[in-house]
């Protein structure tokens, strides 16, 4: 059964009903603006990528998985290996991760893999972020969830977390925006 954000998603052209999590973000925060790079992680479907296109950014997705979306450079490629800095390059104005893993329904692994891909976003946002750059980034509430706010903290001259609307009301995900990287 699709709920009302999947089927408006759907009856807009987009690929997943993220977007409204990151179109919530956005209006809030001001994140994308046109002319900015911004860099995807765990990009597919692709639908964060899309919004920023047609807000005027020039979006890299990248992923392991396929994305189809139209004017959106796609890499395939594991952010866990070095390699994809190469790919990527620098001078990113966003850096943006809504990657989750593949969930086990057994709490203290799910968390800390989300955890794990988490970290990893912000390392290669340390590294491709502009300075005053921008971060957004999915992790889910648990025990890890201090250790990583307080990471992102480190990295820029603020830090907002949101649980945006259009995020199932169970689900464990909350989002961490570091404004302004340091």
């Amino acid at each position: 059964m699709k709920d009302k954000f999947t089927k408006k998603a759907l009856s807009e052209g987009y690929k997943a009903r993220s977007v409204f999590k990151l179109r919530d973000m956005d209006r809030k925060f001001n994140l994308i603006k046109k002319g900015n790079r911004v860099l995807d992680i765990g990009a597919a479907p692709g639908s964060w990528s899309q919004y920023a296109v047609e807000k005027g950014a020039i979006a890299i997705a990248v992923d392991i998985e396929s994305v189809n979306a139209h004017k959106v450079k796609y890499i395939k490629a594991d952010i866990f290996d070095d390699v994809l800095f190469e790919k990527v390059g620098t001078g990113y104005d966003l850096v943006m991760s809504d990657a989750a893993p593949k969930t086990t329904g057994i709490l203290d692994s799910d968390n800390y893999n989300s955890f794990k891909l988490s970290s990893r976003s912000l390392d290669i946002a340390k590294k491709v972020l502009k300075r005053k750059g921008n971060y957004i980034c999915k992790i889910f509430q648990g025990e890890y969830f201090d250790e990583f706010h307080k990471e992102v903290k480190k990295n820029f001259r603020k830090l907002k977390t949101i649980k945006p609307e259009a995020s199932r009301k169970k689900s464990k995900e909350i989002y961490l925006i570091g404004i302004d990287k340091l």
